[in-house]
């Protein structure tokens, strides 16, 4: 009975096998896609008779379709035999004989006799298996990265050990489709009907990928911080989404080796949120008051400290309190904001010398502090008038 059923099984093969197959991209893929079966398209639009040939077998002269954006990659009996990279329509041709057909002007007797022969000694199945498969050539969207406690590296710039809570989201590129199907993908992905997606949560690959980005993440980190060319700047790392991701590509090849051993690269990444610890947030707000008070900026404000301090003196102390600041503010450099100042006389005699209170008055009248006529009246004072 298994004789019968193996005959049957053979010649039914061998006839269903002799159409030849348009391949193209299975419906309903999302955008994150990776690595997927060529499936034939039996029917359309309800015509079409090509529904009872082997799932395993491409038969000659068949068609698969490459659109724009993907590679092709052909595999004979679990081996890569072919890749193409260029969009357009090929022909599968092959010298096995289970993919020999009339149609394709292999010739009867090899097709027929010699194939179900052949199929006739597996029970009725061909003995080889033969398929196509489509690897997206495109940036992959939506592989995210984070960390549920704080991160920490040294900042070039903060010269300090920093930390933060950190999470966003990268593109993924697969730069060499042979390498990554030859060393990363698992077999189970090498069926018809299969997906592999960087991002299913089911894919233990693809969660093994997200647990070396955020170990690398602290390297990354420390590489773009310290980079004179980005600016040594960690406050710039939001903006910056392909130097970023020049720096976590480089700490993930330098830690696992993506590009090297599994033919990927990360692309761009966008970093949605960054939580630094207490002690970095403090270490920040310096550096921004440093930052805003450098430069003319600074002068401005010291200037306007003086100015300040001059008023409240005056309304407190009258010319003397003026004086007094005056006196100050010569010491602190202030009147080189303007000029440079007359030098200060001895502080034991200022009080008594009415020379020294005139040239006190003559320096507060060159800053603008005092007016012409304050001035006057100071002279007055000072020598007795």
């Amino acid at each position: 009975m298994g004789l019968v059923q193996a005959v049957v099984g053979a010649v039914g093969g061998v006839l269903g096998d002799q159409w030849k197959d348009f391949y193209t991209v299975p419906q309903g893929l999302p955008a994150t896609a990776a690595l997927f079966a060529a499936v034939p398209q039996g029917t359309n639009a309800g015509r079409g008779s090509n529904t009872s040939g082997s799932t395993n077998i491409i038969t000659n002269g068949s068609k698969i379709i490459v659109p724009e954006g993907y590679g092709l990659l052909l595999m004979q009996d679990g081996a890569i035999t072919a890749f193409v990279a260029e969009p357009g329509g090929y022909e599968w041709r092959s010298d096995d004989i289970n993919s020999k057909s009339i149609f394709a002007g292999d010739g009867l007797v090899s097709t027929f006799i010699t194939q179900s022969w052949e199929r006739f000694k597996f029970g009725g199945q061909p003995g080889s298996q033969q398929a196509a498969f489509f690897v997206s050539l495109k940036e992959l969207p939506d592989n995210r990265f984070g960390t549920q406690s704080e991160i920490y590296w040294d900042d070039g710039f903060l010269n300090t050990q920093v930390g933060a809570i950190t999470r966003g989201t990268y593109t993924l590129k697969i730069v060499d489709p042979i390498l990554f199907v030859k060393n990363f993908v698992p077999a189970s992905y090498l069926q018809p009907g299969k997906v592999f997606d960087f991002t299913d949560l089911d894919n233990a690959a693809a969660s093994q990928l997200f647990n070396e980005v955020v170990g690398s993440l602290a390297p990354a980190f420390s590489l773009y911080t310290n980079d004179p060319s980005k600016g040594n700047r960690i406050t710039k790392i939001q903006q910056d989404s392909l130097g970023f991701a020049q720096s976590l590509s480089a700490a993930v090849e330098q830690g696992y080796h993506w590009s090297s051993d599994r033919g990927l690269a990360i692309v761009k990444t966008a970093i949605v949120s960054i939580e630094y610890d207490a002690n970095t947030r403090e270490l920040l707000k310096t550096v921004q008051r440093a930052d805003a008070l450098s430069g003319s900026r600074g002068n401005s404000n010291l200037q306007a400290s003086v100015a300040q301090g001059i008023q409240s003196a005056g309304e407190n102390g009258g010319a003397a309190g003026l004086m007094g600041i005056g006196m100050a503010s010569g010491m602190m450099g202030v009147g080189g904001l303007q000029q440079p100042a007359t030098p200060a006389a001895p502080a034991a005699s200022a009080a008594d010398d009415p020379v020294a209170k005139l040239q006190k008055a003559k320096q507060m009248l060159d800053l603008g502090l005092i007016t012409q006529a304050d001035y006057d009246a100071l002279k007055a004072k000072a020598l007795g008038l």
